[in-house]
């Protein structure tokens, strides 16, 4: 049997540990991430969901940084030259003398507003490395909801098949009995409706497994002629968590929370280096530069001198300044927003936590509730099975035994599919769903 193929089982209901789905055989060993590899030749592809994980993010766009320039605070080095025609007292539109050529050399030592400028530019270059992890977990969250729905949709897929195996069945079973004089037409009316609508059935989820299969294709980097062996897989161990633990790591792990909080440190180093403008700034400047006497320099200096050097500092002492002041009170107004919009963050990823944690546990119930429901539906088929084996059943009772089964299956994979997207929800807000897959 391939690997993600389904048995269902009639008599008995089978459990088995590790994600199987009730009723169906154990899928077959699968390879482990390390091993699986991508055929070139068009060959089918096993996946795990593991596997599919990491390929959807080896596949994704690659990891971006941003570097803040700390170029205030470290020498810097300039070249150039200044020549010009000069008529009357030698001087260029900047204030200096023309030159041949020219180095400058500056370094900022004391400048406490353009020190809280650069950490706060240092501070949102850590944020947008935030912005990475949420589109990490993004990514995530796509290829295994993709990956575990086109496993549900191909294992419904199977289960319609028989579905309509058994409708076409108590299809001809009604005619016959029709012809006879045994049945109503209208009992053959309803036989062919309760056909078409498993057909209808098949056709829209041949449609969704298509759309799937392409989206999942494109998510791992798979080309256009590689079939996909999907298996049916839960999410691992540590995708239960308790409320109260989540809530908890998500005030430390979740990606818009830490941003929030990124924004609240650069607006703080930002107000600081501000309300030290009124601190003096100290520069270290020197200056080398080579004159020319095509300039006139001996007609208006007693003495010319071709190389020039000039090194000192540079300080200012703020007396009164309306700059520093606006610079101080806006700084402030954006320091308070940023804290009004992370505690507004906080009380949102709290109550976001708390409803998918509930939602969770509605989806978990639900999935229960079916699984029970399924159970019901075997057990009465295998009493209907022991019944037509003894000549007191007829087929067509028999079959809508086997409708009536396949229906419950639907809806355990319906409402298992929506437990497991309620867990990835619930894991991605708690900041937690990169570590479900380490």
């Amino acid at each position: 049997m391939k690997s993600g193929r389904y048995l269902a089982t009639s008599a008995a209901l089978f459990i088995f540990c590790g994600g199987v789905a009730l009723g169906q055989e154990a899928p077959a060993p699968t390879p482990s991430g390390a091993q699986t590899k991508l055929q070139a030749d068009g060959a089918p592809v096993s996946l795990t969901l593991k596997r599919t994980v990491e390929l959807a993010l080896q596949n994704s766009l690659g990891e971006r940084s941003a570097a803040i320039s700390k170029a205030a605070f470290l020498p810097s080095v300039y070249a150039g030259s200044g020549a010009g025609y000069s008529f009357g007292i030698p001087e260029t539109p900047g204030g200096r003398a023309p030159s041949i050529f020219n180095v400058t050399y500056n370094e900022q030592v004391l400048n406490e507003p353009l020190r809280g400028q650069t950490k706060e530019l240092q501070e949102k270059a850590k944020a947008q490395r935030l912005a990475l992890e949420e589109v990490k977990n993004s990514v995530i969250t796509r290829a295994a909801m993709a990956y575990l729905e086109l496993a549900k949709v191909r294992h419904s897929l199977e289960l319609l098949r028989k579905e309509q195996e058994s409708a076409e069945k108590i299809l001809q079973v009604t005619q016959e009995r029709q012809g006879e004089g045994y049945e109503l037409p209208v009992e053959v009316t309803k036989a062919q409706l309760t056909k078409a609508q498993v057909q209808q059935k098949i056709l829209q989820l041949e449609g969704r497994e298509d759309e799937l299969e392409v989206f999942l294709r494109a998510e791992i980097g798979l080309s256009d002629s590689q079939a996909m062996d999907v298996a049916p897989e839960d999410l691992p161990g540590a995708a239960e968590q308790a409320g109260d633990n989540l809530i908890a790591m998500a005030l430390t792990n979740n990606t818009s929370l830490k941003l929030a909080n990124a924004d609240v440190r650069a607006s703080e180093f930002r107000l600081k280096g501000e309300k030290r403008g009124y601190f003096p700034t100290l520069e270290l400047v020197s200056t080398y530069s080579v004159l020319a006497k095509f300039n006139n320099y001996t007609e208006f200096f007693n003495h010319f001198q071709r190389n020039n050097f000039n090194a000192g500092i540079n300080v200012q002492v703020p007396i009164f300044s309306a700059r520093i002041k606006s610079a101080i009170a806006l700084a402030q107004v954006n320091l308070d927003t940023a804290k009004v919009n992370f505690e507004n963050k906080r009380t949102e990823v709290t109550a976001e936590v708390r409803q998918r944690t509930r939602k969770v546990r509605e989806r978990a119930a639900a999935t229960e509730v079916a699984r029970l429901e399924l159970q019901l539906a075997q057990q009465d088929l295998g009493l209907q099975q022991a019944l037509f084996a003894e000549g007191k059943l007829n087929l067509r009772e028999l079959e809508k035994s086997r409708l009536a089964e396949n229906d419950k299956w639907m809806a355990y994979l319906d409402t298992n599919f929506q437990r497991q997207q309620a867990q990835l929800e619930l894991l991605k807000t708690a900041g937690q769903l990169d570590k479900v897959w380490q």
